[in-house]
């Protein structure tokens, strides 16, 4: 059984551009004109965006899973979680590099390149300690 394909039909400029008007002024409906001329939904929406003064879409609207909206949020929470983490360290490290100054002025040592502490002063060494008799 061979099925046969509806020809192909092409519209008019000026019969687009009825139909557009009619549907703006609210005399027809998009189902209504879909089912009187066998046109589908995109089509008419192609119509309008084109001819239509009114009814142009002006935004794209980006819609998602339940899934993918809770993977979102969840990004963003750990995003912000990451930079509080971030904001904590750099105060540390600005803590620790005003420390190092401080030492650097009161005791004299660059604590940034010197690891160990010179001898303190007082005690002497341990030679002059021990008496050998």
């Amino acid at each position: 059984m061979k099925e046969k394909l509806r020809p192909l039909r092409v519209f008019s400029e000026a019969l687009k551009k009825k139909i557009v008007k009619d549907i703006e002024s609210g005399k027809t409906s998009l189902s209504i004109v879909g089912r009187h001329y066998q046109v589908s939904a995109t089509s008419l929406y192609r119509w309008l965006n084109k001819y239509s003064r009114n009814l142009q879409s002006s935004q794209k609207m980006v819609l998602q899973m339940d899934s993918e909206e809770y993977k979102t949020k969840e990004l963003e929470r750990r995003v912000m979680e990451l930079e509080a983490a971030l904001g904590r360290k750099q105060l540390e490290v600005d803590f620790l590099n005003q420390m190092f100054e401080q030492g650097k002025k009161e005791l004299g040592i660059d604590l940034k390149k010197k690891f160990s502490t010179p001898p303190f002063n007082g005690s002497g060494s341990a030679k002059d300690n021990t008496s050998t008799k």
